[in-house]
């Protein structure tokens, strides 16, 4: 049996990540009536921390990118988030180390193309050319090559297979995908987002950003209900009219935004009859990016030669590493030999961090490999970056797909929402479904928004849809 709250609101989101939480934002301090409706107790899906032991651990994301180069800045500014935290800039933001390279980075465009120039001298002329066309503010010029893939745009400018291997191995940390598979147009977002302009830190711990918006989306006047899974949307003559949650409370609204995953929202909020037959066909095609195993490490904070901290280290483990073959083995699960990595380590050298791509799989491949995995990672970063790592460790755990899934609900515990290959990009229907009225995805399942700087925009920019209809 149902029942009613008696509240009217002029939208309902369902989900507090942070594209849920832009979203309110905007809705809010225009004036609308706003609820955002999350299952889990704390708001921010993958930009959360936890604490064991003393250690604050970030749980999945644990850096910002696009301030300067993407929408953050603007988006931050909007609403006075550095009033309410502090973000810190780290530079150099990525280092790639391997056997005979190490290249960085860093907010100097010109000391970054030096330093690969001194690497790759017989490229020299090549690596200029393309660090002008990453940071080229045309959109144009990326949106003509949308169905090339990121290995395409290497391959017309570089002929060293070192080299493309260097640049390409930070795709596998930030899509799951090496560049033969990845989308050129999400390939050149990642490296003028994430890497040309990353290295930004919430202090305190990524959870301080959701938290931020989530307190600016409260002063303006919306309500954020926590532990609240939601059930159902419902819909009237093909309108989204409300929504029910798991314990049968019944919420109308005149417009409903989801901010949880595709294949929750069409298959179990909505419902196969409602989605139709075309539409749940393109959904079963649609294929999910890999997930993440993460470990978490406390350390005593007497480790001898630490690479440099605060910063995203990417170690590989050979030059001219055959991306393909690696990722080939990382979705069958075969971590015999782990190819490389990205290792992150906290400024007061108390946390480190080390992230692998990885397969869902199911509980029991996890129950028996996460153990044997964990040991065999920090074995490598032992042997590759920081000597005698195994004997100041005084807390440890990781996380897998499972974990993952278990938290967000994300399908699969997708990383990034849907895989970013050239077909999977900006589909019909996922943003805006056109066979339900006043209903909106938003966040990174509508295969509009990658990344942190993606998905806020993404919540930025479905505020500004209803807007404009609210106001026609």
């Amino acid at each position: 049996m149902s029942k009613s709250d008696n509240k009217q609101y002029d939208v309902i989101i369902i989900g507090a990540g942070l594209s849920g939480l832009v979203c309110g934002c905007y809705l809010a301090k225009a004036g609308m009536k706003v609820l955002v409706a999350e299952q889990h107790y704390k708001p921010g899906g993958y930009c959360t921390s936890f604490k064991r032991q003393g250690f604050i651990f970030s749980a999945a994301a644990h850096f910002l990118g696009g301030i300067k180069n993407g929408n953050l800045g603007k988006i931050f500014d909007d609403h006075n988030i550095d009033k309410i935290v502090k973000i810190k800039k780290y530079d150099p933001s990525n280092i790639i180390i391997t056997p005979k390279y190490r290249v960085s980075f860093g907010d100097d465009l010109e000391k970054t193309i030096k330093e690969f120039q001194d690497n790759f001298p017989d490229e020299s002329d090549n690596i200029k050319s393309f660090f002008s066309y990453l940071m080229s503010s045309d959109p144009k010029s990326t949106i003509t090559m949308r169905t090339w893939t990121f290995k395409d745009l290497l391959d017309k400018y570089f002929t060293n297979n070192e080299l493309k291997s260097i640049l390409g191995f930070p795709l596998l940390g930030n899509a799951a995908l090496p560049p033969s598979l990845t989308s050129a147009f999400i390939g050149t977002k990642i490296f003028k987002e994430f890497i040309l302009d990353g290295g930004y830190y919430p202090v305190g711990g990524i959870h301080k950003l959701p938290e931020a918006f989530a307190e600016r989306f409260c002063e303006y006047g919306g309500e954020l209900r926590l532990s609240c899974p939601v059930r159902k949307i419902t819909v009237k003559n093909n309108i989204a009219t409300g929504i029910y949650l798991r314990d049968g409370t019944f919420l109308s609204a005149k417009y409903i935004v989801s901010n949880c995953d595709a294949r929750q929202t069409f298959l179990k909020l909505l419902g196969k009859k409602l989605i139709g037959k075309d539409f749940a066909d393109k959904l079963s095609t649609m294929i999910p990016s890999l997930s993440g195993f993460i470990l978490y490490l406390g350390t005593d904070e007497h480790l001898d030669k630490l690479p440099e901290t605060g910063v995203n280290i990417w170690v590989v483990s050979n030059d001219g590493l055959d991306l393909d073959e690696v990722f080939l083995s990382v979705k069958k699960g075969d971590y015999r030999n782990i190819a490389g990595y990205l290792l992150y380590i906290s400024p007061d050298k108390k946390v480190i961090l080390a992230f692998l791509p990885a397969p869902f799989k199911d509980k029991n491949y996890w129950i028996h490999n996460k153990f044997k995995l964990g040991e065999s990672l920090m074995r490598r970063i032992e042997k590759d970056v920081i000597p005698d790592l195994t004997k100041h460790i005084k807390y440890k755990d990781a996380a897998t797909p499972q974990t993952l899934f278990r938290y967000t609900g994300n399908y699969k515990g997708a990383a990034f929402g849907w895989a970013c290959f050239p077909s999977q990009l900006a589909i019909t229907d996922f943003r805006k479904p056109s066979f339900v009225r006043n209903l909106y995805m938003t966040g990174h399942w509508t295969t509009k928004g990658f990344g942190i700087p993606g998905v806020i925009y993404v919540g930025e920019d479905t505020a500004k849809m209803i807007l404009r209809k609210e106001k026609a």
